[in-house]
């Protein structure tokens, strides 16, 4: 089993959550190629993480699948956006955690 982190990824986490609930016990390389097609920010960013877990591991894309794939919440941006009369409104820029965790697939597992 491998494993592979990225900290502080600019996406929020409820939006990349939608994705890391699509990919988790799909086969790694057929997770890379589905993700490849999702018009989502997290799709491409939470890709290139699983890419680092199956590199990390030095598996083949092919003979791992995805066990976990975890989004946390990070550090939150904040900022100002000046309003009329002297107001301001808050402006929240949410950071993520991703963790992705691969394992081998046991091909040889008997029937039961």
């Amino acid at each position: 089993m491998s494993r592979a982190l990225l900290r502080f990824s600019k996406v929020s986490p409820t939006k990349a959550r939608l994705v890391a609930r699509e990919v988790q016990g799909m086969n790694a390389e057929l997770a890379m190629a589905s993700l490849e097609f999702m018009p989502n920010k997290a799709a491409g960013i939470i890709s290139k993480v699983i890419a680092s877990a199956v590199a990390n591991g030095s598996y083949e894309a092919s003979d791992v699948v995805v066990t976990s794939c975890r989004v946390d919440k990070a550090a939150v941006m904040k900022r100002i956006l000046p309003r009329a009369r002297g107001t301001a409104n808050r402006i929240t820029k949410p950071t993520s955690h991703i963790l992705v965790e691969v394992a081998e697939v046991n091909k040889n597992k008997k029937d039961v």
